[in-house]
């Protein structure tokens, strides 16, 4: 297992070799990644085909839930105990070098190996869904009717441990060649961030239904 863990090194497979500077194996730094992100991507071989899936997740203590329709071929596999890779990755700017070969970018990505399980106690099962909701909006799961129970009987939640993981981090200005500094070239770092537009309702709703607190004052 890696120091996420508890232990004093990363697994084979969590183990950074390539830019292993970059590497970070403590639990505060993979968590607040995991916490960043929003969509993850869910690598598992399907009948001997690798298939890798994008996926709404959020991080539940020492496990990622994810959550699907009973008919999802990703949850139906990996509800069953099946070994995934689960990747998140933030991208926070465009690296501009004074070459083609080092242009880069500035990142925080993490990478969880496991097997996942399926969650089938039911109020675990809603508690999950609950956090999943707020996870995309805090405070909108107060806002909500209840889950029925058909609702939830079509619904599966398949939680992976985060036993095995590791975080890669590149930060900071363009790495050029010593010789390449002194060129008339600007280089630099471009941000890259996530923005919140202004709500569009739905054509449905009640006639002069405001927006809620919770919804107007969203913020990444």
């Amino acid at each position: 297992m890696c120091q996420y863990a508890g232990m004093s090194a990363p697994s084979d497979r969590t183990r950074v070799r390539r830019l292993a500077d970059r590497a970070r194996y403590d639990r505060e730094t993979i968590e607040d990644i995991l916490d960043a992100g929003f969509v993850c991507h869910v690598g598992f071989v399907d009948q001997g085909r690798p298939v890798v899936i994008p996926m709404l997740y959020v991080r539940w203590g020492d496990h990622l839930l994810l959550h699907g329709s009973v008919a999802s071929r990703l949850l139906r596999t990996v509800g069953r105990g099946v070994e995934v890779c689960v990747t998140v990755t933030l991208l926070d700017g465009v690296v501009l070098a004074r070459s083609a070969f080092n242009h880069s970018a500035t990142y925080r990505s993490g990478v969880v190996f496991g097997l996942g399980a399926a969650i089938d106690d039911i109020a675990e099962k809603r508690r999950a869904l609950d956090l999943l909701v707020d996870r995309l909006v805090p405070g909108r799961r107060d806002h909500l009717r209840r889950m029925t129970e058909r609702e939830l009987a079509a619904t599966t939640v398949v939680r992976v441990p985060l036993a095995e993981a590791s975080a890669k981090v590149r930060t900071g200005p363009p790495h050029d060649e010593e010789e390449d500094y002194d060129l008339p070239i600007w280089a630099g770092v471009v941000p890259v961030g996530w923005t919140v537009g202004d709500p569009t309702p739905d054509p449905r709703n009640p006639a002069g239904l405001e927006v809620p607190t919770h919804v107007r004052e969203y913020r990444l």
